[in-house]
């Protein structure tokens, strides 16, 4: 369908309190395709998460280019939606407001915005908790509901960092069905984050193997399982073959990664 998204010679440095400035990318490059699923996986430290706030514009300090359809991302951009790991729902708003929220602040009508916050609301099977507050709801509800509310205002890319980190193994694996189900029927380019091998596998495309810090692109493999593709799919002979292949590129990443964080406690 073309490429929507652009990453060229992408890399950022950052200054420390030390002499030595903190390198967390180096040179990356990557193309996405409209309506692509894209997993990142890597070590703690590779520079996954400074990659994702580069393309949301959050960070604005680096080298390299990011084009969104051709057009050089200059800070925060309407085209890009950005779910994190961290519950984020306003706990006085229900989930109703939760999701019409943005809505609300681009100044779209009461009755408008809660038509699309409602139908958001079920894409995302929370149908009958539109009036629920987050204390009501349970940790992979709340999740859902920063999802819809992202998904609301309908931008072209959505980015999600470790989403679904804090939930336990049977939840994660049940909203990524969901994920998938919310992403064919939008035809939506998603870009995740994720420590986790069996979800990347799951979702996506196309997985993007990263080397620990400074940050580049080791390997991207690409996952030819067949779609629509649900959790039932772990089980095939196929799929554990893909993890396997994963983790072998990830495997001397992390240890790396763990050598150097327990160097650095000893040094203390």
């Amino acid at each position: 369908m073309g490429a929507i998204l652009e990453i060229t010679g992408v890399s950022k440095t950052y200054d420390t309190d030390g002499d030595n400035p903190l390198k967390a990318l180096d040179g990356v490059d990557l193309t996405v395709e409209e309506g692509e699923f894209v997993s990142i996986i890597g070590p703690s430290g590779c520079g996954k998460s400074t990659l994702f706030n580069i393309v949301g514009g959050l960070i604005e300090d680096y080298e390299g280019t990011v084009l969104i359809d051709g057009r050089a991302v200059d800070g925060a951009h309407k085209d890009v939606g950005v779910v994190f790991q961290e519950e984020s729902t306003f706990p006085w708003r229900t989930t109703l407001d939760n999701v019409a929220f943005p809505l609300e602040i681009e100044g779209v009508g009461k009755e408008e915005r809660e038509e699309r916050a409602r139908h958001f609301i079920r894409l995302v099977g929370l149908d009958g908790f539109e009036n629920h507050f987050p204390a009501q709801l349970s940790g992979g509800m709340k999740q859902r509901t920063a999802v819809a509310r992202t998904l609301a205002y309908e931008p072209r890319i959505m980015l999600m960092d470790e989403p679904f980190g804090a939930l336990d193994e049977q939840t994660r694996m049940l909203l990524g069905d969901k994920m998938l189900e919310i992403w064919a029927a939008l035809n939506q380019t998603m870009l995740l984050i994720t420590h986790n091998i069996t979800e990347a596998v799951q979702l996506s495309d196309r997985v993007v193997v990263m080397s620990y810090r400074p940050g580049i692109i080791k390997e991207i493999i690409s996952v030819d399982l067949p779609r629509p593709r649900t959790s039932e799919v772990i089980s095939t002979p196929e799929f554990g073959t893909y993890v396997g292949r994963l983790w072998t590129q990830l495997r001397e990443e992390a240890s790396r990664g763990m050598v150097e964080a327990e160097a650095a406690i000893a040094a203390r």
